[in-house]
């Protein structure tokens, strides 16, 4: 279906969820260090370039920086130092025909929305992680006391031009936490002791509670990273079914909640987006990490969902390379399956075009109010 194929090519992709591309050169351990959702040095004896994603930067990013598909690693790095980082971003952001980033901030260490703006050409909206401002908040000096009412403060003045939230409690706990929204005498009580221990990286679950109802309360949408992710997590503890009674509880709020990434739970995600009007979910960074089996995690994810509850994102954070690979694996995997569904009859080629409209830029746009 080379129709379908060169349409779906031509969609201006919104990227949900996406972080700040690196400032300045990488050598490569930093680069390989990016290739992997691991925070642990990679072994001398192995390489992250015999990996999925490695294999897909080599076939699929070589291209734009002028070499051959499937260049050495050797090869492919000599190439992007010559090149530098910022003309290797420049061309990596371009060729991905992504044509709005939503960009969570909370990470650090990237550009900033301005600057991927100015990179990219595209425009740029600002996601806000939760957990970063009541982060700032603590280092601000604040008593116990006053955390409740200064966070909600600090956090409509941070998400003022902000189009959704973001919450890592996946990260700092898990989904099996409290669903009710806990109570600011409970909250006083935890923040006394959080703050006295003075490290400010907030990890008690009623605090993590408190900021992520307080985000129900600012009405925007919520992004949840949900499943694979680094080491920091535990996996079997972030499944998105556990999330199930909270979803519940913030249902008659009319706030909408995005599930990010969601591998290898990705079908249990389909499940509650399904049964749930406010939940929706991508299978973001399992695109590019699974690499030439990417197309399998995208057919999965379209087995059960409402098309209009599925979006698009890459979660690309640091390398440019998987900004670009993002869209380039989505769109490839998007076209084998729905062009599949096409010849086999099941599907007439208008509905799958529309259909890969709808996940890659229409559903973001609808939730997110950009239109």
């Amino acid at each position: 279906m080379e129709s379908l194929e060169a349409e779906i090519a031509g969609i201006a992709l919104v990227d949900h969820h996406v972080h700040g591309v690196v400032r300045g050169e990488v050598d490569r351990g930093e680069f390989e260090g990016l290739l992997t959702e691991s925070d642990r040095a990679v072994p001398g004896w192995m390489t992250q370039f015999d990996s999925p994603l490695g294999f897909a930067v080599r076939r699929w990013c070589a291209p734009v920086l002028g070499l051959p598909p499937h260049a050495s690693p050797e090869e492919y790095l000599t190439a992007r130092e010559s090149l530098g980082s910022g003309e290797v971003t420049r061309r990596l952001l371009s060729a991905s025909g992504v044509g709005r980033f939503l960009l969570e901030t909370g990470l650090g260490g990237g550009l900033g929305v301005a600057e991927m703006a100015e990179v990219s050409g595209k425009p740029v909206h600002e996601v806000v992680r939760l957990e970063s401002v009541l982060e700032e908040v603590a280092r601000s000096g604040v008593p116990a006391a006053e955390l409740p009412s200064r966070f909600r403060e600090a956090l409509a003045v941070r998400s003022a031009d902000a189009v959704g939230l973001k919450s890592i409690i996946a990260y700092r706990h898990g989904f099996d936490f409290d669903p009710e929204p806990p109570g600011d005498a409970e909250v006083v009580r935890a923040a006394g002791s959080w703050l006295r221990d003075g490290g400010f990286r907030v990890s008690d679950p009623v605090l993590l509670r408190f900021a992520l109802w307080a985000g129900v309360e600012r009405g925007l949408p919520i992004q949840l990273h949900t499943a694979y992710g680094d080491p920091d997590l535990e996996l079997h503890r972030c499944d998105p079914l556990l999330l199930t009674r909270f979803i519940k509880n913030v249902e008659p709020r009319g706030v909408d909640l995005l599930l990010l990434h969601c591998y290898p739970f990705h079908r249990n995600a389909a499940y509650l987006a399904q049964v749930f009007p406010h939940v929706h979910f991508d299978v973001g960074l399992a695109i590019n990490h699974t690499g030439a089996r990417s197309e399998a995690v995208i057919a999965e994810s379209l087995e059960l969902a409402p098309f209009a509850k599925v979006l698009y994102s890459s979660d690309a954070w640091g390398l440019p390379e998987l900004h670009h690979l993002g869209a380039v694996l989505w769109r490839r995997g998007m076209s084998r399956t729905l062009g599949h569904h096409v010849e086999s009859g099941d599907w007439t080629a208008e509905d799958a075009l529309r259909i890969a409209r709808m996940i890659g830029r229409d559903n973001a746009e609808r939730v997110y109010g950009l239109r």
